[in-house]
């Protein structure tokens, strides 16, 4: 028996502690500049659903200026999304918008705009010590309100502001922008991007979630039960979660399932309190609202319902092993064993766990549905040196699942989490989707074209579908063919068309003769940003172009 435990302390602490990685930081990331970090405070409290009295949030923030005049006068807010413990900080924040050796913060910033990042770190107020990465959504909201008019009031000139709010910082955006119209709040705000964030809520197998809790309450290790409650039952978690382990438990027990609570569960007093909230709300009105989702948008699934996540035995020493079987919740209407420990003491079990899961009628279980994934192992981690959990992830059969569902991200009300979307649907009036999952908050080449179009379009007024007088790419991004529309006002003359590399170098050009309705051009560059310069000897156009 004592080798069980002691083999429960060393996994479970290292498995709960790992779980901060939700989100992370590209490979070859580009960091900027070392700058000042201020503090703020929220000149409004907030009042969780368990507090006895309100709160004012705080946040930390670096003004990142442009590179062209350094004065602050077109501002870009980016957000920082759930992050326990502020492992992700503003460095990070600002490397994690990096894609193909670029940053998205410096291409903006070489343009003339200047990058906010607010974080949400760990602070005290009012003799309460809070986590900021993993607070209540709302009160991060109150945090971003200040910010929003601190910012107005510091601008140079009458520039509306930018919100771009990635995961979480998603619905502290929407939820702040919102909150400011329903107070008469000017927000002197235009545009609003959500990214990848779960509005109809967020999703950790609940297989994970119950092997997690258990280990560490099996334990009784005082660290081992902090990090599970400020990570998994965080204020922001419990808000978020569509499914949670607290939603299923046995009364009067903190690990056992109640056998009559199987279907998804969010976790009491906190997730359908605050989605009927955030419903109430809903998005801002004089915010042009887009999103870009992680998620595929055609049906891709990410695995399938009850597929085994593991199914291993893994060995503690000579006499003690332990067998691990997780599994993704089951299809429609289906029942299953989503997690399935046995520990072994010389060949003999000596302890025994189960839960089990059951899908709705309307859908397959979230696990495997289309989304932008998270990843096991990089929730643990990757094993963090220790042989035991290194072992558990070299058995993983099934690594990603769906984190953000492609349905949540666009922000339908629709039960079922596989059904391709109808954005009709969607509150947001554009959006990049991919046709395959994506990990949670990736910045892609094609992402990044889709966002800096949208913050540079409302800058020079390009209407909803473009000015009449100019040339529109039919698809962006470009595959085979360079397919671009010909406005009526240019059919009768001579078209120029030349590609650029982003650093200026010419690398093709055409001339068409009178062109009728759409000119296809045939391309072989390697995936990357060109610039597509038009000229119909009346007026030149420079678009920027993604090849895929």
């Amino acid at each position: 028996m004592k080798k069980f435990y002691i083999f429960l302390l060393i996994f479970s602490t290292q498995l709960t502690f790992a779980q901060i990685r939700f989100q992370n930081i590209p490979e070859n990331a580009i960091y900027p500049e070392s700058q000042a970090v201020e503090t703020i405070t929220a000149s409004i409290a907030y009042q969780g659903y368990e507090e006895t009295q309100a709160y004012f949030g705080q946040g930390e923030y670096e003004i990142f200026l442009d590179n062209v005049d350094g004065v602050l006068d077109k501002p870009i807010i980016v957000l920082d999304g759930f992050d326990p413990g502020d492992s992700r900080d503003i460095p990070g924040l600002y490397a994690s918008l990096s894609f193909g050796g670029q940053n998205m913060a410096d291409i903006l910033r070489d343009e003339g705009f200047d990058i906010v990042i607010l974080n949400a770190p760990l602070y005290n107020t009012g003799g309460k010590n809070i986590d900021g990465g993993a607070d209540y959504i709302q009160r991060n909201a109150m945090v971003l309100i200040a910010m929003i008019q601190q910012l107005n009031a510091d601008k140079v000139g009458n520039e509306e502001l930018v919100v771009l709010g990635p995961s979480m910082g998603g619905l502290i955006a929407r939820y702040a922008l919102s909150y400011m119209e329903d107070n008469s709040l000017d927000a002197e705000t235009r545009l609003y991007i959500s990214f990848d964030a779960p509005h109809r809520g967020a999703n950790i197998p609940i297989s994970l979630q119950y092997l997690i809790n258990y280990f560490a309450i099996q334990v009784g290790d005082a660290t081992a039960q902090q990090v599970v409650d400020q990570l998994l039952n965080s204020p922001a978690a419990k808000e978020m979660l569509t499914d949670h382990l607290l939603g299923h438990l046995l009364a009067g027990s903190d690990y056992e399932q109640d056998p009559a609570k199987v279907l998804p569960l969010g976790a009491p007093g906190f997730r359908n309190e605050f989605q009927a909230e955030l419903d109430a709300l809903g998005f801002p009105t004089n915010v042009r609202n887009v999103t870009m989702v992680n998620g595929a948008g055609n049906g891709t699934t990410t695995g399938s319902p009850g597929i085994t996540i593991i199914d291993t035995n893994l060995e503690i020493d000579a006499v003690t092993n332990v067998d691990v079987a997780l599994k993704f919740t089951p299809a429609a209407s289906q029942s299953n064993t989503v997690t399935d420990v046995t520990v072994n003491f010389f060949g003999f079990p000596i302890n025994t766990y189960q839960t089990t899961a059951q899908s709705p009628n309307n859908t397959a279980g979230v696990d495997s549905a289309p989304g932008g994934t998270g990843s096991i192992s990089d929730a643990l981690g990757d094993g963090g040196g220790n042989q035991v959990l290194i072992d558990f992830i070299n058995a993983l059969q099934q690594d990603l699942y769906s984190f953000i569902p492609t349905m949540s991200s666009l922000a339908i009300d629709n039960p079922d989490w596989f059904t391709t979307p109808n954005l009709a649907d969607s509150p947001f009036v554009n959006f990049y989707i991919p046709n395959e999952n994506e990990p949670h908050v990736t910045v892609t080449a094609a992402s990044a074209q889709f966002a800096l179009d949208e913050i540079r379009n409302g800058i020079i007024g390009i209407s909803e579908n473009g000015l009449d007088n100019q040339f529109i790419l039919s698809q962006n991004p470009v595959h085979n063919s360079i397919k671009l529309q010909i406005p009526y006002t240019s059919s009768s003359n001579k078209v120029t068309t030349s590609v650029f590399s982003i650093t200026g170098q010419k690398l093709m050009e055409q001339t068409w003769v009178a062109p009728q309705g759409e000119i296809n051009w045939n391309q072989n560059l390697a995936s990357g940003i060109y610039l597509l310069k038009v000229d119909n000897g009346i007026f030149t156009q420079t678009i920027k172009m993604i090849v895929e």
